[in-house]
């Protein structure tokens, strides 16, 4: 074989590299003491060049047992406390303290700590033999002043071995009591490595070593890119085991994990976390504060640790004159498990305690925190609007925020409200020479967008529209992403995380409803609609027929998963289906005489006709509500019914099968699936089985999400003033009003007593001539309102301007919404006297695995519609209305399709608000609100042809052609590209 293709020029290669360009010398395999774990001479050496006082010190103790004294004292510390905590903070022997190595500082302000940081000893030793009892060897070591941190086995393709034989080497070969292989004992983290891909594991534990993937990522997907410099996986030894970034790894980032009643666990960054981490610090410490980063990192992606390292990293950031980027990180978060993870984290490196406050009690609490400089800060966003007048001249700081799952909350009144309490903003500094109060709404204004001391650190899987916008960087064409990435689809094939729609399953409801009164009485049409599917959602058929397929698939199925720990859960659509479910559940379980326990999660509390006084979760279960998670967790309990709880940032690795009784869409649908996504030992697959929504509805909002998320429109400015003129022709407020509102609101000189009453003065002339109005224009003004504030919270954070004017119509508009008088008919329209259930079956539809499907990029959905939508109220008898779901969920019918599809296409082509849609925007955006339209006008028309509308509804693939057609057409009749 020629030398040039074998396994020994692979290594050579490596030392090679790392001896003259990434700071090692290369090491003498001879002098590792296989006895102790050690490269004796080279600790020797260090201690008396670094720590010579404390060396000689050490010998007027012990003279000539000085290195064998220090030796037995050295091992017994690394037994008894781990070796990264040894290596990271040293050891005592005789009241003597040694330092085994020196991390790089954060400043230059200590030339002293910069020599001693480049006297550290990086050797990598080839082919060592680590036992005494046989002449075994590994492929190389790397050690840190005598103390080897990694070893590497490595694998040649071209001599026909790839990394799996590495790992398997490892579990086989190597055996965990060696104290080179011993876990924290000596190494730190092994790596399997050949010329495509890298594998790395902290604990070496025979054939139940579990190892996890070191890549880069391939185009969103697994493994590696090509390189054309050579190997693939050369940014091991060049980037990863460079000096400067190893030793980084080792004092900042590797984190010993404990947790009551379980083994310790070593963490290693993996690639993705210490790319996003180094990347953004990188990016701080040459720009500063002021800037917004957005992390979009899969579920699975370990992003309790990636926050930890962060808000450490940035704690200690400093930049090239040695001043601090950042005085104060705020971790901004609702979980609690991140408050231990940090202070955990953070103690290991730093060795202090008060570093990290959790802020548990009031605003008071936080308010302190913030005056008093704590470094590392956790909250709720939701404290802050109440922290404002508590904090009162605050020196000028600069803040990191970081945000644990953001949203489009961010944009919210709370969001500002942490802008204004943390920005070096104030009244003093506007420049205007206007009177107080119009400094106080030029003040408000400009601290909604983007603040100069701020820099916001946001975490994410499922960025919405909003989050892009806000957050997000904008590349070349202007247009927001993510600045760093870890896609869905790379961390399912790095198996991370399962693939939650391998396994997905419908069912179709069919139903035929009766009139069972003799009156005929005239309800709003959609109100009755939705009253009339509530009913039979809720019928005692409905929920036992669903019951029985539940309880039985999982006794027959999901029971014997994870090895018989698997556990399913039940998403209802609403707080009172939860409850029936439970109980219907519980009566099934029961006169069966299953074995089986089950919990309920809702919040509040519940009132029926069986419970008038009320009910609530911790009453049903017997269980209290913050105890829930845990009581699931133990083998007793199997399955959790749930209405809006718990489908999102719950986790639950045993969690195999979910049955969803509840419409979902969107990102909705992403965050409740993904519960099921998290790995476990044993557990090989998901299962969903799907009551109330179509496959490719599901498949369509996963889809933005697998690969590089996307905007579909830029955020245009000009929707507020098109809005706003909208809502003027209305002619329900005065600009008199407006702005007499915002100067009260505004002013500092007044109590809050006459105050308070000069505010409805202002708003009340409004609220009357609201009233006077129809119903239909209340409703579209109330609309148009709610989406002018919700649009200007949005967009003044990324505005190239300032809009004051809009500031003062914000607030009028903010609290004449809570003024007007609530419509309350459309949701309490009750039929269950009026309606019976005459015929009801589940049918299942279609079960398959589904792959998602590989994508450049997928789109979120921003706001398209500038202007008013006004519902016509038509009132339609109610047997007409019960006609049309019985025949939409089941009878057949029989006209001509000619004359159906031309009358579909005209009643499209007819609607003022889809034809405007239509001229406005291209078709990928425009398909949207077409969808919504399609089906409304398809349920008016089914009276023209039965079975070419029962066609429609049942074959997904008729009912896609169908949809097509009719999009086209109405688009290709409207719309017309911008000049």
């Amino acid at each position: 074989m020629n030398s040039h293709t074998n396994e020994t020029t692979f290594e050579l290669a490596i030392i090679e590299e790392l001896t003259e360009n990434r700071g090692y010398t290369q090491g003498n395999t001879k002098q590792y003491d296989p006895q102790t774990g050690l490269f004796t001479q080279d600790i020797f050496s260090f201690l008396q060049q670094t720590q010579t006082k404390q060396w000689q010190k050490l010998k007027t103790i012990h003279g000539d047992m000085t290195q064998q004294r220090l030796i037995q004292r050295l091992t017994k510390e690394m037994a008894l406390r781990g070796s990264l905590d040894v290596i990271r903070n040293g050891f005592t022997d005789h009241g003597v303290r040694f330092q085994l190595a020196f991390f790089k500082p954060e400043s230059t302000l200590n030339p002293d700590t910069i020599t001693l940081y480049n006297q550290n000893q990086l050797k990598v030793t080839r082919q060592v033999h680590y036992s005494q009892k046989n002449k075994k060897s590994v492929d190389l070591v790397l050690s840190l002043n005598g103390i080897p941190v990694a070893t590497l086995e490595l694998k040649n393709q071209l001599s026909g071995q790839n990394v799996e034989d590495a790992k398997q080497q490892y579990k086989n070969t190597r055996d965990p009591k060696e104290l080179l292989f011993s876990f924290n004992k000596r190494t730190l983290v092994h790596f399997s490595v050949d010329d495509d891909e890298v594998y790395m594991t902290t604990h070496l534990n025979g054939k139940q070593t579990h190892w996890l993937p070191f890549n880069k990522g391939n185009q969103h997907g697994k493994g590696n890119p090509l390189n054309s410099d050579g190997y693939k996986t050369d940014y091991l030894w060049k980037q990863i085991l460079n000096k400067d970034s190893w030793l980084e790894i080792i004092g900042r980032f590797l984190h010993l994990k404990t947790e009551q009643n379980k083994p310790n666990t070593l963490i290693f960054p993996r690639f993705h976390q210490l790319d996003a981490v180094r990347k953004i610090t990188t990016h701080a410490k040459s720009h500063g504060a002021g800037h917004n980063y957005l992390i979009q990192h899969s579920a699975g992606s370990g992003k309790s640790n990636s926050i930890a390292w962060l808000a450490y990293r940035l704690a200690s950031l400093h930049n090239t004159k040695n001043q601090k980027i950042f005085n104060c990180i705020i971790v901004i978060t609702d979980r609690r498990i991140l408050d231990s993870q940090l202070q955990n984290t953070i103690y290991q490196f730093e060795h202090k305690t008060g570093v990290v406050e959790r802020i548990d009690k009031d605003a008071q609490q936080l308010a302190q925190a913030i005056k008093s400089g704590t470094h590392i800060i956790i909250t709720t966003l939701q404290k802050f609007p109440f922290v404002i007048d508590k904090i009162e001249n605050l020196p000028d700081r600069q803040y990191a925020v970081i945000v644990d799952e953001a949203h489009s909350s961010q944009g919210g009144e709370a969001s500002q409200k942490l802008k204004q309490a943390l920005s070096n903003q104030n009244t003093d500094n506007i420049e205007t020479n206007a009177d107080l109060v119009s400094q106080q709404i030029e003040y408000s204004a400009n601290t909604r967008g983007q603040q100069t001391n701020l820099s916001f650190f946001a975490f994410t899987a499922t960025p919405k529209y909003k989050t892009l916008c806000v957050f997000g960087h904008q590349n070349q064409a202007g247009e927001p992403h993510a600045f760093h990435l870890y896609p869905m689809r790379q961390a399912i094939e790095e198996g991370f995380i399962l693939d939650t729609l391998q396994n997905y399953t419908t069912y179709q409801t069919y139903f035929k409803l009766s009139k069972a009164i003799e009156d005929d009485p005239r309800f709003n049409k959609q109100s009755a609609i939705k009253a009339i599917g509530r009913f039979v959602s809720l019928h005692p058929h409905n929920l036992s027929q669903k019951t029985e397929i539940m309880v039985e698939h999982f006794r027959q199925v999901v029971a014997h998963k994870i090895a018989g720990k698997a556990k399913a859960m039940l998403v209802t659509n609403s707080r009172q289906h939860a409850k029936c479910y439970f109980e219907m559940f519980q009566s099934y379980i029961s006169n069966k005489g299953y074995d089986l326990k089950i919990l309920v999660a809702f919040s509040g509390t519940i009132t029926d006709e069986k419970h008038p006084e009320g009910i609530t979760e911790s009453q049903l279960n017997n269980v209290k509500e913050k105890a829930l998670p845990e009581t699931f967790a133990t083998d007793d309990y199997k399955i959790l019914i749930v209405a809006d709880k718990y489908l999102t940032g719950f986790d639950q690795p045993l969690l195999h099968t979910m049955y969803i009784d509840k419409p979902l869409a969107g990102v909705k649908a992403v965050q409740t699936l993904s519960r099921l996504n998290r790995i476990a030992s044993a557990k090989q697959d998901t299962f969903i089985l799907d009551f109330a929504n179509e496959h490719d509805t599901i498949v369509e909002a996963f889809q933005p999400y697998y690969e590089t998320t996307t905007i579909d429109t830029k955020p245009d400015p000009n929707h507020l003033y098109d809005i706003k003129y909208k809502l003027d022709e209305q002619q329900i407020y005065l600009a008199s009003e407006v702005e007499n509102f915002a100067l009260t609101y505004f002013s500092v000189t007044e109590t809050s007593t006459k105050l308070q009453q000069k505010l409805y003065a202002h708003l009340d002339p409004a609220v009357d001539r609201y009233k006077a109005l129809d119903e239909d224009k209340q409703e579209g003004f109330k609309k148009s309102l709610r989406t002018w504030t919700n649009l200007y919270a949005f967009l003044a954070q990324i505005m190239p301007f300032k809009e004051i004017e809009f500031e003062k119509f914000y607030f009028y508009a903010k609290y004449l919404q809570l003024k007007l008088p609530k419509r309350h008919f459309s949701e309490n329209i009750q039929l269950t006297d009026e309606v019976t259930l005459d015929y009801y079956r589940i049918e299942k539809i279609k079960q398959d695995k589904t792959a998602l499907a590989v994508a450049e990029k997928g789109a979120v959905y921003g706001v398209t519609d500038a202007g008013i939508k006004t519902v016509k109220d038509n009132k339609t008898p109610l047997s007409e209305i019960i006609d049309i779901l019985n025949q939409r969920f089941g009878e057949n019918y029989g006209e001509k399709e000619q004359q159906f599809f031309e009358q579909l296409k005209t009643t499209l082509a007819t609607d003022t608000h889809l034809t405007a849609q239509a001229t406005a925007n291209k078709i990928d955006t425009f398909k949207h609100p077409f969808q919504e339209a399609f089906l409304d006008k398809l349920v008016d028309m089914m009276e023209m042809n039965k079975s070419l509308f029962d066609k429609i509804m049942e074959d997904d693939a008729f009912n896609y052609t169908v949809q097509e057609w009719a999009m086209q057409a109405v688009h290709e009749k409207f719309y017309s590209p911008s000049p």
